[in-house]
């Protein structure tokens, strides 16, 4: 690990107790900050009440910390919406924002899109399938953001149990986005969970960052980020525990392709892959090849569009 790396590890990477939530009020008032959490999901029904039923609970009634919940659903079959919106969200449908631009499949997507019904300073994505959620994991997060102004980025730290198997989570991480990250963008390589949906930043920087589509969302904003405002400037909070649904095994090598397919296009070296995956299914006849698109698409940095400069002029 580089010698910058092994600093910033001890500079810029802390627990969710080193800032109380008093401190973090108190930062939040003197500074004058707004906090948006967006949850982007996605049929979703069984967690996503949970989650914002906590939010609000403890950080928009018991204290004044987040300013809005807002759930993108980005097309549920379930009662995803439903069940938000009786827990307190405000509840917005992915398609109808900008509908001038045709979604696409994708959390990058959703996230990307999310910038223009939200209008914290400080915006906070987190995932919708967690179970066992605490506030800690929004008050990790922004903590650095409120209290730290050279800080414009901050990724949630967890232990990620696989069943019962202790630290067996993030396997996508561990066999993919670890290793491009070690050999190619070396300065990142003190992240514990560079992949993980839980993270932090100020609007000033989401608003000029490129988002991929899908999955390679996380991976692209980190090394942006990195390109934009330093390594100083990124961070990460210990919030403890993360327990979530997991993907199968071959949900999980689309994700890996969509994830080397955002790094290839970083690296900008030599000609691209072809962006496809095929993987095997045992069917009747013996095993079945099924061949799937690797999201290539990439959103323009949001201070770009048209529609969200006349937003912030208004």
């Amino acid at each position: 690990m580089l010698e910058e790396v092994e600093r910033w590890l001890s500079a810029r990477s802390w627990s969710v107790a080193d800032r109380p939530l008093r401190q973090l009020v108190a930062a939040k008032r003197a500074g004058g900050q707004s906090v948006s959490v967006v949850l982007p999901a996605l049929d979703e029904e069984a967690t996503v009440g949970e989650i914002v039923r906590v939010i609000r609970r403890e950080l928009v009634e018991r204290v004044p910390l987040v300013d809005e919940v807002v759930v993108v659903d980005s097309g549920s079959r379930d009662r995803t919406s439903a069940v938000a919106a009786a827990a307190g969200a405000r509840v917005v449908h992915r398609d109808t924002i900008l509908p001038r631009i045709p979604a696409v499949p994708g959390k990058g997507e959703v996230l990307w899109r999310s910038l223009l019904v939200t209008g914290g300073d400080i915006v906070c994505f987190v995932d919708a399938d967690l179970r066992e959620f605490s506030a800690d994991f929004v008050t990790g997060i922004v903590g650095p953001l409120l209290t730290d102004p050279d800080v414009h980025l901050v990724k949630a730290m967890y232990d990620r149990p696989l069943g019962t198997a202790a630290g067996q989570g993030g396997r996508v991480t561990e066999l993919v986005a670890r290793p491009l990250l070690n050999l190619h963008w070396p300065l990142l390589a003190g992240f514990v969970q560079p992949l993980g949906g839980e993270y932090a930043a100020r609007r000033s920087l989401l608003e000029k960052l490129p988002f991929p589509v899908g999955y390679g969302v996380e991976l692209g904003m980190l090394v942006d980020a990195l390109h934009l405002v330093g390594l100083d400037a990124l961070a990460q909070v210990d919030v403890g525990v993360r327990h979530h649904r997991h993907q199968d095994g071959q949900a999980l090598g689309r994700m890996s392709a969509a994830i080397y397919r955002t790094a290839q296009l970083r690296l900008a070296r030599g000609p691209l892959v072809r962006p496809s995956l095929t993987q095997f299914e045992r069917g009747e006849g013996g095993f079945e090849p099924r061949t799937h698109a690797v999201d290539t698409e990439e959103r323009p940095p949001m201070e770009q569009i048209a529609e969200y400069a006349a937003r912030r002029v208004a």
